[in-house]
């Protein structure tokens, strides 16, 4: 029997794409707003792209409109999902799977304060701010209540920070800082480097706990008791964090569960791409890794050119943990 032009042409695509891929997937990314995970998005898109898939550049959208767009297909996965953090909005659509670990337990968020004036007050805890002498220390506006960097609008972690300060009685003594978070941080930077106060919120892995460090320039402060949103209450008596350095206890009653960051993908796309479920099953990015990636970011390599490049340098200083990675997604298409 002849072999047909046709014939000829997919088997050539199947020998480039090194895979029983006879057809690759065009594969559209999302990621969230905070850019502390646009390494992991581009390590991933860099392994899908090694299978012979098609990655369009990712697009950036906040949490409620990037769940949608991952429900409706207009996205088909993200890496940046952070759990228990986001369980309300992935239990929201029955059509979403969390699947494997872009990092395992070590995302940690919480309150800190500069180190200097910590120590000369006593500071320890978010309910040292009901004392007005204490909150006028960290007014930054004139008005003597404290200035905290926060969340900006549409962020989860907003949702636990309202609630905390409702709960521990802080309306009156805390006041928020909403806008972009990186200009708010650097100028937070900015005021420590200069002698001045700072009070923050923050989480790991971020290029904030590269330039101001847990236990020399700043500390963690507890809350008083564990007490989460409604959409996460199940997690309350889980916030206390073991060897959390710069916090005067250990546990850290943090006031946050440690996190999970893990992939989420749209339920239709991961079916159809069982090489892509198998990838995000034994994918991991170690906490260290994204941390000195997004310090790089902070010096000013951070254009999305700068990213790539960074993981692209990261796969080939672990080429052998990268290989191993395409291989067992590869094998899933042979099962």
């Amino acid at each position: 029997m002849p072999v047909g032009k046709n014939t000829i042409a997919i088997t050539a695509a199947m020998l480039l794409l090194g895979s029983p891929h006879a057809l690759a997937a065009e594969i559209n990314p999302a990621r969230g707003t905070w850019d502390s995970g646009w390494f992991d998005t581009e390590v991933y898109i860099a392994a899908l792209r090694e299978l012979g898939h098609s990655v369009n550049e990712p697009v950036t959208l906040d949490d409620a409109v990037r769940y949608e767009a991952l429900s409706q297909r207009d996205a088909d996965f993200s890496v940046m999902e952070w759990f228990p953090l986001f369980n309300d909005r992935l239990t929201m659509f029955d059509n979403l799977e969390a699947v494997g670990y872009v990092i395992r337990g070590g995302a940690l968020e919480g309150y800190l304060i500069d180190k200097k004036t910590a120590d000369e007050y006593g500071i320890t805890s978010l309910a040292d701010f009901t004392d007005p002498k204490i909150s006028a220390l960290f007014d930054r506006s004139g008005n003597g209540v404290a200035d905290m960097v926060a969340c900006p609008p549409g962020w989860d972690c907003g949702l636990v920070i309202d609630h905390h300060i409702s709960e521990f009685g802080l309306e009156e003594h805390i006041e928020l800082i909403t806008a972009a978070y990186d200009p708010a941080m650097a100028d937070a930077v900015a005021a420590h480097e200069t002698g001045e106060p700072i009070f923050f919120y923050t989480w790991t892995p971020n290029w904030v706990l590269g330039e101001l460090m847990p236990g020399e320039d700043v500390v963690w402060l507890e809350v008083p008791y564990s007490s989460l949103p409604e959409g996460q209450s199940q997690f309350e008596g889980h916030t206390a964090i073991a060897g959390v350095s710069g916090c005067s206890s250990d546990p850290c009653e943090m006031g946050f569960p440690a996190n999970d960051i893990r992939p989420v993908g749209n339920v239709e796309f991961l079916e159809e791409n069982p090489d892509v479920r198998r990838l995000f099953e034994v994918m991991e990015i170690p906490l260290d890794a994204v941390g000195e990636q997004n310090v790089r970011m902070r010096d000013g390599e951070n254009s999305d050119e700068d990213v790539r490049r960074h993981a692209q340098e990261w796969i080939a200083a672990n080429q052998e943990t990268f290989d191993g990675w395409i291989e067992e997604a590869r094998a899933a298409l042979e099962q």
